[in-house]
């Protein structure tokens, strides 16, 4: 199936989960509630986990009272329409998905005023030639070893309000991003112990997914006038019911909107 054509069938599927979503909590609304646009185009490899995710996080607008556009088109990534949000989100965005310079100029402005982002795992796949959004991001995925081998994550800064909850070292089944740079002047959260990882996970062909020692997961810093925080967890479906990464990508939405102080 062809990315365009995946996209439509995605859009499809969110859409219907979130209509079902809408009847299960009948609180209306607030107007005083902050929006978040939440963004997932796929321009090159597309996850399959992205419906699950744009559901779970306007789920979690329900239930921590802001507000979830979804979408597809990189179109609404203008200065009218940014405006009305606190943040953005991308779930799994991958590939060149801004064809405009207007597209990028208007993240950057929305940014610069002070507006949020969120990355989801495959987020950082994106846009390699335009250095803003990696720096932006915290930097840009390299690599991951095949399949999703349960690998223990070590919680490097117990105080933020997106790892408070978590045990020290917590054990969890993902698709492990290693990155082409790692992340200068952010706040790391989460760290990878690759030695964790079954034997032979690191070997042939997934030898350039490793990082030693140091091999961020997830992070947070004050960019360019505005907020970012990203996390490379959430590329399986089952992500997106575990309490405790919800927990962890709600308090980097919060902070992001700017709602609630990371630390």
């Amino acid at each position: 199936m062809s990315t365009k054509r995946y996209n439509k069938v995605l859009s499809f599927v969110v859409i219907a989960a979130v209509a079902v979503l809408s009847v299960i909590n009948t609180n209306a609304a607030s107007a005083k509630n902050p929006k978040v646009l939440v963004f997932g185009l796929s321009a090159a490899f597309a996850h399959t986990s992205i419906p699950a995710g744009m559901a779970a996080i306007q789920k979690l607008g329900k239930e921590n009272n802001f507000d979830c556009v979804l979408t597809f088109d990189a179109d609404d990534f203008n200065d009218a329409n940014l405006k009305q949000f606190a943040a953005v989100i991308f779930v799994s965005t991958t590939g060149d998905f801004f064809k405009t310079d207007a597209q990028k100029d208007a993240l950057k402005k929305f940014i610069q005023k002070g507006g949020g982002y969120v990355g989801i795992h495959a987020a950082t796949d994106a846009m390699k030639q335009w250095q803003w959004y990696g720096d932006l991001s915290g930097g840009y995925f390299k690599q991951h070893p095949m399949g999703t081998p349960v690998e223990t994550i070590d919680v490097v800064d117990k105080t933020s309000n997106a790892t408070k909850f978590l045990p020290a070292r917590w054990e969890r089944k993902d698709e492990w991003y290693a990155f082409t740079y790692q992340p200068k002047d952010v706040h790391v959260l989460l760290n990878l112990d690759e030695s964790s990882a079954p034997a032979g996970t690191y070997d042939g062909r997934s030898a350039g997914a490793s990082m030693g020692k140091d091999h961020p997961l997830a992070w947070w810093h004050d960019f360019d006038g505005g907020r970012a925080f990203y996390t490379a967890l959430g590329h399986t479906e089952a992500s997106y019911v575990e309490p405790l990464f919800l927990q962890h990508l709600e308090a980097g939405i919060e902070y992001a909107m700017g709602r609630k102080k990371m630390q």
